[in-house]
């Protein structure tokens, strides 16, 4: 009996990956590009947290110089290269976390815009109303209340005052101020104060 000829073909290895179906399984080019331009845009949110918040990221060396380096940067074309690279970076970092850490930091940054629109509508409800001063000491009857009367007085003098010279601009004084101060510290949970030092720097409001 005549034997069947004997394939001489290479058979390919235990794990070659070079086979139809992993060539079928690689992703495209198009979904390459895709996911290059998610972590470039990654990446843009990365150098837009605080560098506290990037501090406590177990990233790279590479990566955190390149962070740094792109904010030292200012022309807008240097910027633009460093955002490429940090995106090429991305591909060999842990991503996981640094999508944690900007979501953090995004619903951090909403509540706290929030809580400023909120005291501030007590307070031009207060200034408007002394009913809003009433259901104010109904729900935070911790606050001093005599403080509390005195600063929607002051500002309510303070914006008259100001219509009457013609300066809008004037409208709103250390009282105004002081006030929000002291309706923020409240809605926060903290006890209501508005000491002249301590709404020294608020502008946030404004």
């Amino acid at each position: 009996m005549r034997r069947a000829p004997r394939d001489n073909a290479p058979q390919p290895e235990p794990g070659d990956d070079d086979t139809p179906l992993s060539r079928a399984e690689r992703p495209s080019k198009s979904a390459l590009k895709r996911q290059m331009h998610d972590l470039q845009s990654l990446g843009v949110e990365l150098t837009q947290l605080p560098e506290s918040r990037v501090a406590k990221l177990d990233l790279p060396d590479a990566l955190r110089d390149a962070l740094a380096e792109f904010r030292r940067t200012r022309s807008h074309e240097g910027r633009r290269r460093h955002l490429q690279f940090i995106g090429k970076l991305m591909r060999n970092t842990d991503e996981a976390p640094i999508r944690e850490a900007i979501a953090a930091f995004k619903l951090g940054s909403a509540k706290e815009t929030l809580a400023l629109h909120e005291a501030e509508r007590w307070r031009e409800e207060m200034l408007a109303s002394d009913d809003a001063i009433t259901r104010w000491l109904d729900r935070f009857a911790d606050t001093d209340a005599q403080q509390l009367r005195s600063l929607v007085r002051s500002a309510r003098k303070d914006a008259k005052t100001a219509d009457a010279a013609a300066q809008p601009d004037q409208r709103h004084g250390r009282s105004y101020r002081d006030l929000f101060q002291l309706i923020k510290a409240a809605l926060a949970g903290d006890a209501p104060s508005a000491t002249g030092d301590d709404a020294e720097g608020e502008d946030d409001d404004e």
